[in-house]
């Protein structure tokens, strides 16, 4: 039997990856089966019908990622309906922030067709056995975590409220459920027992991939049956990065966050990783990611360049200027799968018989910096998820990763500095106070959490200071599994957010 560490956004998906192990599953199975858990308990926070990149690292061979990110629909959709679709709405959450929701906020997920090629590649599971734990959550029930009980109680009365079927599964009474609450789901088991028993292919050509199409057609969405069936996953090379003894796999464009985080990784394997130097290579990248690939119509070209632009001329030749959740899984056999899934805020529409709650990634206005509905049918979308695996030169395999929005790749980068140029305890790596620069035109912001070093570094570099509490979780929730070279395993998890740990 196959041993496996995992780290996962909740006890039951967590020992959903350990069932799977034990019915012979690789890491990569035992990944998705973490995840397949998550996006039943973790309502609100993610979702199935999201994107997803799933980085594996085999023990045999060279790491490669699978995009599953989301994509822009409208293939078959009529020109007046661009544009619409849409609900506005203002959220308290964050600080105050405003998405669009609704059928036209919601592209064209990927996430199962990524789990799909990622298990076709190294899985030895059977779908029946790496659904099961989730289908069973579904149908016995669960209880709503702090984290997705907090989010729909702030955000549920606007988000989740409007469309009937959305808000019949996640009210009770006249309010959205809260932490504790024992919720079922029999019409998402249902339709994960169709995948189950059919395949991925069930959501993209399938009875679930059209009645996800009919649906979004009726409520004035752009998804139709042609971009569904027309859905690709995609295999790509990993990224790489030198950090100290450590070789880090990254996500590769068109993905933002793994050139942002490998940028930050190489940045910091040069110069170190002090207070005041994190916050100038913070502002060095972010400033580029604003000017050069928020604004991106190419991001795989404009990812590719920054890449360039840090081998050949180095950082300071840089200009200036979702919701999701995570699941990191090392096996005996030394293979790491690190898999990040969002679903951004949530579209808020439900598609009626099914449990599935479509994304709202069209809606997020950080992901779609040249405007709603302005990309071309067929493109992938912009993302922060930035899931990564690494082999030390002594033989240590680790898998890790964060969700967090824009606070991914700044979480990431301290902790992987931290566990891998300094030999810090993992754990203690994840819990040290971390420090995130936001730039609004001239202005230099440092979020940050206690810590004296910190503060007295913005104060040198006179930069704004604020300070949040300790283990804030705008900070992230990195978790990380690992494997050592004599075949001990271990995981850390992120006491900002709801986690847990498992290993067997």
């Amino acid at each position: 039997m196959t041993r496996a560490a995992i780290a996962a956004p909740n006890a039951l998906a967590a020992q959903a990856g350990l069932d799977v192990v034990a019915l012979g599953g690789t890491a990569v199975d035992a990944a998705i089966a973490a995840q397949a858990v998550t996006y039943v308990t973790e309502p609100g926070i993610v979702s199935a019908l999201g994107g997803a990149f799933v980085n594996v690292w085999p023990a045999d061979s060279d790491p490669e990622v699978v995009d599953g990110n989301c994509e822009m629909p409208g293939r078959a959709a009529p020109r007046e309906r661009f544009g619409h679709g849409l609900r506005q709405i203002d959220l308290d959450y964050g600080g105050g922030i405003t998405v669009f929701a609704g059928a036209g906020s919601a592209a064209t997920p990927g996430s199962f067709a990524a789990y799909g090629l990622a298990h076709t590649r190294f899985g030895k599971a059977s779908w029946a056995d790496i659904l099961a734990p989730a289908i069973d959550a579904a149908l016995r029930g669960f209880r709503v975590g702090q984290a997705a009980g907090s989010y729909l109680q702030l955000v549920g009365a606007e988000l989740y409220g409007f469309d009937p079927v959305t808000r019949a599964q996640h009210y009770d009474g006249d309010r959205p459920v809260g932490p504790g609450t024992l919720l079922t789901n029999d019409d998402l088991a249902r339709s994960l027992e169709v995948i189950a028993a059919e395949g991925v292919s069930a959501l993209y050509t399938g009875d679930l991939g059209r009645a996800i199409a009919d649906h979004m057609t009726t409520e004035g969405g752009l998804i139709g049956r042609e971009d569904l069936a027309s859905y690709r996953a995609v295999r790509r090379p990993a990224s790489r990065a030198i950090v100290g003894h450590w070789d880090v796999a990254l996500n590769p464009p068109p993905s933002i966050g793994g050139p942002v985080l490998t940028a930050m990784l190489r940045s910091i394997g040069e110069r170190g990783h002090d207070p005041m130097t994190l916050i100038e290579i913070q502002r060095l990248v972010l400033g580029y990611r604003a000017t050069h690939l928020d604004l991106a119509h190419d991001l795989r070209f404009a990812g590719s360049e920054l890449l360039l632009a840090l081998e050949t001329t180095g950082l300071e030749s840089l200009p200036t200027s979702t919701d999701t959740a995570h699941v990191s899984v090392v096996d005996g056999d030394g293979m790491a799968c690190a898999i990040t899934t969002s679903a951004g805020y949530s579209s808020g529409v439900t598609v009626p018989g099914t449990g599935l709650v479509l994304n709202n990634c069209l809606g997020e206005p950080e992901l779609n910096r040249l405007g709603l509905h302005a990309l071309p049918p067929g493109t992938r979308l912009a993302s922060n998820m930035a899931p990564t695996t690494a082999r030390s030169a002594d033989g240590v395999t680790l898998a890790i990763g964060s969700p967090g929005a824009d606070r991914i790749t700044t979480a990431l980068s301290q902790v992987i500095a931290r566990y891998c140029l300094t030999g810090d305890d993992l754990q203690a790596a994840i819990d040290a106070p971390r420090l995130h620069v936001q730039l609004t035109g001239e202005r230099v912001q440092v979020d940050h959490e206690p810590e004296p070093a910190i503060t007295e570094a913005i104060r040198q570099l006179g930069y704004d200071d604020v300070e949040h509490q300790a283990l804030a979780m705008y900070f992230g929730g990195v978790g990380a599994a690992y494997r050592t070279a004599q075949g001990d395993l271990g995981a850390a998890g992120d006491p900002r957010r709801a986690a847990a740990t498992a290993i067997s």
